[in-house]
């Protein structure tokens, strides 16, 4: 790709067009990379200095806001950026360039750190990018670190050496990754490059980052205003591509790594030993005996991990569908249901991926499942429930009451959620120490003695 900052770009209004005529459900959910949760980690990757501000600036300030610990990694100086400037030497440029972006990262997101690495501006190699990544990542648990980097084929070498060695050390270490384009905007257009911006995820800024970014950017001098009248001194971001910049979104290429429930079962047969334990094998038993019916038309389980409740539902269904965020889970589920053809299994992220066409269900099962999710995807899995259940549909959870390190929720606390939101009656409910079970069915609630016609 052969461009100029200073050539005819594409106007950003064109952009705007395309942007309205989009196909929906394209925005990034950064949680959705980490099973429901916020990374604990978020390594900003900018080859030179202001690509931190104007690639993923409100999205730093968002996730430094939020307690994420937030590391900006700047791996130029930016030295080159005015080869012809009479007044500013590549030192005094690298030394000025240093000053904003520090100042940028101030503005954005005051607690992160700033790194600079000094590798020569217009001269990244990919081998010494890659080493500098993997420093950064170090030998500890990767499981909830987020990486963002320029995007592989952005059209200027540096640029694209980082998204390439990114992409690399993410893949090898199985962390999700975010290529964020910068020059795309200036030298691409919607038409031409159709195949690429299907791909690309939008990440929705609200009008306090906007501002935020908008602010650090200006802290950019060297680059949004010419350096002096000379010659040479020239502004390099023109208006015309800074308003590329001032959009209420920023646009990101996301390779997600593994989900945690994914490592789990890839690196276990059976993670939680459902099928040895006899307080699994009690707890399944407990749960089936509290069913009000003695089979259901179609059943929806949520969560089936390696399939031991999956396949004792099955046996009361005249169908089943199980969801799982691994698949090393659904796979092994399905094995587990082979001598139950009208129950499978398949890839799901709920609320995300809820399977409102095969609904109605009259039996929906959350076992072990509803503190994997945040306070806001409860309640949405909660109202998805609630227009899946039929009639006389019925909802049973169970869930384990001690401390669930690492969320949001715990069992009674999903419980209570659930029952405040459903528009349900509780029908069956079983609390001892370490788990609560609970049915709840539409009012009134008929115990199976009356529906029986014993009372």
């Amino acid at each position: 790709m052969s461009f100029t900052h200073d050539g005819d770009g594409t106007p950003e209004a064109h952009w705007r067009t395309w942007e309205l005529e989009r196909e929906p459900g394209h925005d990034l959910q950064v949680e959705a990379l980490f099973d429901g949760r916020l990374p604990t980690r978020f390594i900003l990757l900018a080859a030179h200095p202001d690509d931190e501000t104007l690639g993923a600036g409100a999205l730093l300030a968002r996730l430094a806001r939020e307690g994420v610990r937030c590391d900006v990694v700047v791996l130029t100086d930016g030295e080159a950026s005015h080869p012809s400037s009479p007044t500013r030497s590549p030192s005094e440029l690298a030394a000025l360039r240093r000053e904003e972006v520090a100042d940028a990262v101030r503005v954005l997101a005051p607690a992160a750190s700033v790194a600079f690495e000094g590798l020569p501006d217009g001269g990244l190699r990919q081998e010494d990018v890659a080493a500098v990544l993997l420093r950064g990542l170090g030998d500890g648990d990767d499981t909830r670190t987020l990486v963002a980097a320029p995007w592989r084929r952005d059209g200027h070498p540096d640029h694209d050496a980082v998204g390439l060695a990114s992409a690399e050390v993410c893949g090898g270490r199985d962390v999700p990754l975010l290529e964020y384009p910068i020059w795309l905007w200036h030298w691409g257009t919607p038409e031409g490059q159709a195949a690429d911006l299907d791909a690309l995820s939008l990440y929705r800024l609200t009008a306090e980052d906007q501002a935020r970014k908008a602010s650090a950017l200006a802290t950019h001098v060297s680059q949004v205003l010419p350096l002096s009248d000379a010659p040479g001194d020239e502004v390099l971001l023109a208006p015309g591509v800074l308003e590329h910049f001032r959009r209420n979104f920023e646009s990101f290429f996301v390779t997600g790594g593994s989900s945690t429930f994914e490592r789990l079962h890839r690196d276990a047969a059976d993670p939680w030993q459902v099928a040895e334990r006899f307080y699994e094998q009690r707890k399944r038993a407990l749960t089936i005996a509290s069913l009000p019916r003695r089979r259901f038309r179609r059943t929806l389980e949520v969560g089936c991990s390696v399939g031991a409740l999956t396949r004792e539902l099955a046996a009361v269904s005249d169908s089943l569908l199980a969801l799982d965020t691994s698949e090393t889970a659904v796979r092994r589920t399905n094995e587990a249901l082979i001598v139950h053809p009208a129950a499978t299994a398949r890839l799901a992220t709920v609320p995300r991926d809820w399977p409102r066409e095969e609904g109605p269900f009259d039996l929906v099962v959350l076992s072990e499942t509803g503190y994997f999710l945040s306070s806001d995807q409860l309640d949405d899995v909660v109202r998805q429930i609630s227009g899946s259940l039929d009639e006389d549909g019925v909802l049973l959870l169970c869930h384990w009451r001690h401390p669930i390190e690492g969320w949001e929720l715990d069992g009674d606390a999903v419980h209570e959620r659930v029952r405040r939101t459903a528009g349900l009656t509780t029908l069956v409910l079983h609390t001892e120490e370490d788990f609560v079970l609970e049915v709840l069915v539409p009012a009134p609630a008929a115990s199976v003695a009356r529906r029986e016609g014993l009372l």
